[in-house]
């Protein structure tokens, strides 16, 4: 469906400033039935929830670590990667604005770029999706051997250590969850993400106040050889873009999409900055790149973080390898039209998670590679360059895009810098 002569209204009208009280009338006027009859039925509160989830995530484990690599003055990088990633969130409300019929994320890729950018976006975000996976197996393992540390077995002459044991257990575990069509179930076990946090977040404070480590630490004011790692993660913390236009389509009044991101996104950032904030307290330059690592495991509180560090990526790694399962049998349906494709392809797709998370056991680099690569590709550079497009604003001044070139500069900055050296990192550690 191509874009009616209402396309300009909502996409060129600036976000930060200007009464566009008139032009606002008349597009609500213009696009009111055809906005009725594609909303959804999702209420305000529940949008929140579910972008809450979306947001919320592993990314929490590692904030620490990233305030260890940048020291105390990255904070303020933090600041500034939430409120450019909240910006392009309302970008990528003012591109489906245009079309009523832009429905997902490849949809804005195509509308502004053709059938080249749907294939970028769904590469980008397959990928994405794809390492957040194998994040998920280095944290079980790394975490279940942190509980039973002499874990381990001999097989056929080789020693396998207990942290590579856990990974191949949970893959095992998680196996049949991919096998499943219907995942309503773990859908609503995985919608779990924002109380994990808020649990996680408890037990740690409750480690440092009362269970003897305290908040002693002084760090750095600042680490510039770290930052580009810090950076990355904070990045990798607030890559949820994809998902915003389905959350977008499903609510029950459009016009609030702004609200539910300004909840979202103010919740969220101070979870992570306080986590960031006491860990570092806590343990300093010594934190590791998941903090529940750093945790005595004989306290209560420490287990029940750790306890819930483990149920919510097992709960969570069907309904992310699920659509690149999805796209991978739908291109090749053309080529081999079997009942036992998607049981292949999940397996197959198992299978090589579980042998990166062998290969490369490295949670911190590991998310500071998807942050940096990807994560500021969906999250800051896709939504920035597809508005240019879409509303062509890119044809005249305006401090709306200033403000536009200069994310997309920061992007680029963030994702060259912090790519070499996530890379430079891993390659080191192999």
């Amino acid at each position: 469906m191509e874009a009616k002569a209402h396309d300009g209204y909502s996409v060129t009208r600036p976000l930060l400033h200007g009464d566009y009280e008139r032009q606002q009338k008349i597009y609500e006027e213009e696009v009111e039935g055809v906005t009725n009859s594609i909303a959804g039925t999702t209420s305000f509160f529940k949008t929140c929830f579910n972008g809450l989830n979306a947001l919320s995530g592993v990314g929490i484990l590692s904030i620490p670590y990233a305030l260890s690599s940048g020291g105390w003055l990255s904070l303020i990088l933090l600041l500034i990667i939430a409120s450019s990633t909240f910006y392009t969130g309302l970008l990528i409300q003012r591109c489906m604005d245009v079309d009523p019929s832009i429905r997902s994320y490849p949809d804005i890729g195509e509308r502004a770029f053709g059938t080249t950018g749907r294939m970028l976006v769904s590469i980008i975000t397959n990928l994405e999706l794809y390492l957040v996976a194998t994040s998920f197996l280095i944290v079980e393992g790394d975490n279940l051997c942190t509980i039973l540390p002499d874990m381990g077995i001999n097989f056929a002459g080789l020693r396998i250590g207990g942290r590579q044991c856990f990974v191949i257990i949970v893959g095992l575990i998680i196996l049949p969850t991919v096998w499943l069509n219907n995942l309503t179930i773990l859908s609503y076990i995985s919608a779990s993400g924002v109380l994990a946090s808020v649990i996680i977040l408890g037990s740690v404070m409750w480690a440092g106040t009362f269970d003897g480590i305290g908040f002693q630490e002084s760090g750095t004011l600042v680490n510039w050889k770290g930052v580009p790692t810090a950076v990355s993660l904070y990045t990798f913390c607030y890559c949820a873009h994809p998902v915003f236009p389905t959350l977008y389509t499903s609510m029950r009044n459009q016009r609030r999409f702004a609200e539910v991101l300004l909840v979202c996104f103010l919740f969220c950032t101070i979870s992570y900055t306080s986590m960031a904030v006491f860990g570092y307290l806590m343990f300093g330059s010594k934190v590791e790149s998941q903090v529940t690592l750093n945790l005595p495991t004989q306290n209560i509180s420490s287990r029940v973080a750790i306890y819930t560090t483990l149920v919510n990526p097992i709960s969570k790694y069907a309904l992310m390898v699920t659509p690149i399962v999805n796209a991978t049998e739908n291109w090749l349906r053309s080529y081999y039209n079997k009942r036992s494709l998607s049981f292949v392809i999940s397996t197959t797709l198992v299978i090589s998670t579980v042998i990166v998370a062998l290969a490369l056991p490295f949670f911190g680099y590991l998310m500071s590679l998807v942050g940096s690569l990807l994560s500021v590709t969906a999250s800051i550079l896709f939504p920035c360059l597809f508005y240019l497009k879409i509303s062509g604003t890119y044809k005249k001044l305006s401090f709306d895009l200033v403000i536009i070139w200069g994310i997309v500069v920061m992007g680029f900055l963030i994702g060259t810098i912090g790519t070499c050296t996530s890379l430079i990192q891993i390659i080191g550690h192999l």
